[in-house]
């Protein structure tokens, strides 16, 4: 038994051995994802798909509750329909895949297979938007994407990788600037509050802002080892699409006038920022709202009477609170404690024939394999507390290595010397040019990750150039 466990940890090598091996083994050994023949391209597993389908229903309530609506686009743009928003196109050029022939024939015209949809969402609006009675129109859409990315690593960075797209056109700029900021805070709610992951949020320079977009907000999350996870963007683009696209609407006041747009998205990447947040070197370790199995029950001696039954009686109890799966398979009860530890099972319940004559079991938190002795009469109630208690310590360390791993420098020399010898966050201030950003990049090794909402007077000059500075910002090296 004890060699069966130990085997089962040894194939996950530790994270402080070799994180991105860590990473690796963890999505493999759980079952969440495995590679295929497409260059590039995973399979998702039903493990990795059932937490997928979790993280879909919760966001997806939370958009249709400010009134959004789902739809679909087709996979496929016309190259000439791309073309129509020039900063759109260019900054999507190198990774676009394109299909040049339908079955033997040649098309006459490339079709690209969709990096993001904000074209085909701007021909469909040409033709629905025609007065200001239209708007707001708030779109969104569940699907797969496609950008051919040189280096891949499963969740993380994938040629094709599954994700929602907002897309909402809104009367006056007001309207779409405060959608912009409303969805940044959808997601980084629950990020917080279904994940566990404390974000922060933020604008994105000018640099790193999404193609075609006037303004791009970002929420970043710490992973273990420092580096920073974009997690989830919104976008405002002003007019800018419309008037590409030619969308026009009658105003109140009867006069032509252009939708202001937004769109924004999280894909299967804060998968990964699961892994990479709360993982341990036993392997994943699940936010009790977005685990598959939140409570494992599992029989201790199921050989002998009663136990089994006893245990499928308390799984059936156990439904009406919580996601419950009983395993009665013949494996040993070291072995299930193992593999339900690798899956990353907030809570698992042992139950043998002790117990059963106690009329009690042991409960165990995956987060901190603390015990807990419960009479099964209080179960449904102990359960909640119990699962709620694991998301508040996941948060709490979470946000405890987050602040441990945030530094301020106030000279370059200090930041270089920081991002030489540390791993994390680094706050400075900054005077907007983006030749001073390249310089980081360039000296230090570090990008912008975002100018935080949350400002903070650090001094009065960016200690890049000396210059008078404009805004606190936070670097980091990033996934």
């Amino acid at each position: 038994m004890a060699q069966q466990q130990k085997k089962m940890v040894e194939a996950i090598t530790s994270m402080e051995q070799d994180f991105a091996q860590w990473y690796t083994d963890i999505v493999k050994k759980a079952d969440l994802a495995d590679y295929s023949s497409v260059r590039g391209c995973m399979i998702v597993r039903p493990y990795g798909c059932a937490i997928w389908e979790n993280i879909q229903k919760d966001l997806d309530a939370r958009f249709k509750a400010l009134g959004h609506e789902n739809v679909q686009m087709p996979m496929f743009i016309p190259e000439g329909l791309l073309q129509k928003e020039k900063d759109h196109v260019e900054g999507f050029a190198p990774e676009v895949a394109w299909v040049t022939h339908g079955g033997s024939e040649k098309l006459t015209e490339r079709l690209c297979v969709r990096p993001t949809s904000e074209t085909l969402f701007c021909e469909h609006y040409a033709n629905i938007i025609h007065s200001y009675r239209d708007l707001p129109k708030l779109y969104n859409q569940w699907c797969s994407v496609v950008r051919w990315e040189k280096t891949t690593r499963p969740f993380l960075r994938t040629c094709e990788f599954w994700w929602q797209e907002g897309h909402t056109m809104h009367e006056t700029a007001q309207e779409a600037m405060e959608e912009t900021e409303q969805m940044l805070n959808v997601y980084a709610d629950f990020c917080e509050d279904a994940l566990a992951i404390p974000v922060t949020k933020g604008r994105k320079t000018d640099k790193e802002k999404f193609a075609g977009a006037e303004a791009t907000y970002t929420i970043e999350a710490m992973m273990h080892d420092g580096k920073a996870l974009q997690s989830g963007t919104s976008h405002y683009f002003g007019d800018g699409f419309a008037k590409a696209f030619d969308i026009t609407f009658q105003g109140r006041d009867n006069k032509p006038a252009y939708p202001h747009q937004t769109s924004w998205g999280m894909s299967t990447r804060i998968i990964g920022a699961i892994i990479m947040t709360h993982g341990d070197d036993n392997g994943l370790v699940l936010p009790p709202a977005i685990a598959p199995i939140q409570v494992v029950v599992i029989p201790v001696a199921q050989h002998k009477p009663g136990v089994l039954e006893k245990a499928g009686e308390l799984t059936e109890r156990l439904k009406k609170v919580c996601r419950v799966k009983m395993d009665d398979s013949d494996n040993s009860a070291g072995w299930k404690y193992a593999e339900y530890e690798m899956k990353g099972v907030p809570l698992r319940l042992e139950m043998g024939p002790r117990d059963i004559e106690a009329g009690q079991c042991v409960l165990v938190r995956r987060d901190n394999r603390e015990k807990t002795v419960v009479s099964l009469d209080e179960l449904e109630e102990k359960i909640p507390q119990l699962l709620k208690a694991v998301h508040d310590g996941l948060y709490q360390r979470a946000l405890e290595n987050r602040e441990s791993r945030t530094w301020v420098a106030h000279s370059f020399d200090e930041l270089k010397k920081l991002a030489a010898e540390k791993s994390g966050f680094f706050k400075t201030m900054w005077c907007g040019d983006a030749e001073c950003e390249l310089k980081v990049k360039e000296e230090a090794g570090l990008t912008s990750r975002c100018m935080p909402f949350e400002q903070e007077n650090l001094g009065d000059t960016c200690p890049i150039c000396g210059k008078p500075a404009k805004t606190s910002i936070i670097w980091g090296k990033a996934y």
